[in-house]
């Protein structure tokens, strides 16, 4: 059998959360002793370590509207046994078998993050996967049943298939590591801070955690404790930024920009504390980044938060900036409450392996093919 995937998204040089699926779920694919072929389609040659050995590889140079433009026509003429796209967009004429990846519909609920095109494409693409994909994957119960409620998905072609951390992903107890990430993000070495990892966008909902910051630290002013908001600027960064200078904040809220890699297990490691405010997510990947790393995760009740953190996380109200800084306030205070999250951390992330990941979505494929 042949199993065509769209290898596109997993070729970006600094991969976020679909980019990070595509590319891990494409090598545990390749990884599987299932007897298939794996045929990706790109729109440009790999580097020569990003793909495990053995897949086969069509190379449809092409920039816009790759999919419909080249990836369609391709896999129209010479179709595998089953299309999977891992990131929401099915060619417009493609094969007859296909599966695809529909991560959250967070457009719906956050429509002035997008513009009016971009909105108008994600609906009429959405509305379109729900109607003709031999199956959809989604990642959390939460995108499927908005698939659904908004789009009138039949839900006996939908299956929930969890992510999962990085495997390498583990506590970092070598303070001198710890050190040397946090001097290289200009993080005084001194420091308990709180981390947040992630695009600053308006649905991430980090105004609200500045608020909640600035409360805890005016009732607790020799605690010490700093924030740190790590990620790409996105659309509001700037915006941040100002709002801590005004607020007398900006001494104490650093913002590092991206973390590479090879940082990010320790950056996670030496904070005192995850925290994830976000009024909207589609799966919530730094909750579990979290917990690999041992570190206590505080943790919107909201979307699909609930879901993949699971026990080990203490929830507040994303809305009310006194529940959010009161639940800061008890894991920085109670040490027993930070070793319990620790543990219960440990016990949720059983729940999730790539390798479970990529069984779960291989039959899926089988499934539709046949």
């Amino acid at each position: 059998m042949i199993l065509g995937i769209d290898a596109s998204r997993a070729l970006k040089a600094r991969p976020t959360g679909t980019e990070r699926y595509s590319l891990e779920l494409i090598n545990r694919l390749l990884a599987q002793n299932h007897g298939h072929t794996i045929r990706l389609y790109l729109p440009r040659r790999p580097p020569i370590d990003l793909f495990r050995e053995g897949a086969e590889m069509v190379i449809l140079p092409g920039k816009r509207l790759w999919t419909h433009t080249r990836l369609g026509p391709h896999t129209r003429r010479h179709p595998p046994d089953v299309l999977f796209v891992p990131a929401h967009v099915l060619p417009i004429w493609g094969p007859p078998r296909t599966v695809v990846t529909v991560h959250d519909l967070g457009y719906e609920y956050f429509p002035d993050a997008h513009t009016a095109n971009e909105r108008r494409y994600l609906r009429w693409s959405t509305r379109r996967h729900a109607r003709v994909a031999t199956r959809i994957i989604t990642i959390s119960q939460t995108t499927r049943d908005d698939l659904v409620r908004l789009y009138g998905a039949d839900p006996d072609r939908i299956r929930v298939i969890h992510l999962a951390p990085d495997p390498n992903l583990k506590p970092v107890t070598d303070p001198i590591k710890r050190s040397l990430t946090t001097a290289q993000l200009g993080i005084p070495g001194y420091a308990r801070y709180l981390l947040h990892v992630g695009a600053m966008r308006p649905r991430k909902n980090l105004a609200r955690l500045i608020d909640a910051f600035a409360l805890v630290r005016q009732r607790h002013p020799d605690m010490k404790i700093h924030l740190v908001l790590a990620g790409s600027m996105a659309s509001q960064g700037h915006q941040l930024r100002q709002k801590a200078k005004e607020m007398g904040l900006l001494p104490y809220i650093r913002f590092p920009g991206y973390v590479m890699a090879h940082q990010i297990a320790a950056l996670y490691s030496a904070a005192t504390a995850y925290v994830l405010p976000s009024l909207f997510e589609g799966f919530g990947i730094p909750a579990l980044e979290a917990q690999a790393c041992d570190t206590p995760l505080i943790c919107a009740r909201t979307s699909s938060l609930p879901e993949i953190a699971g026990k080990g996380a203490l929830y507040f109200d994303p809305l009310d900036v006194e529940d959010m800084a009161q639940a800061i306030e008890k894991v920085l205070l109670d040490e027993d409450l930070r070793q319990a999250l620790i543990r219960q951390g440990r016990e949720n992330l059983k729940r999730f392996s790539w390798e479970k990941t990529a069984q779960q979505t291989l039959a899926v494929l089988e499934e539709a093919a046949s």
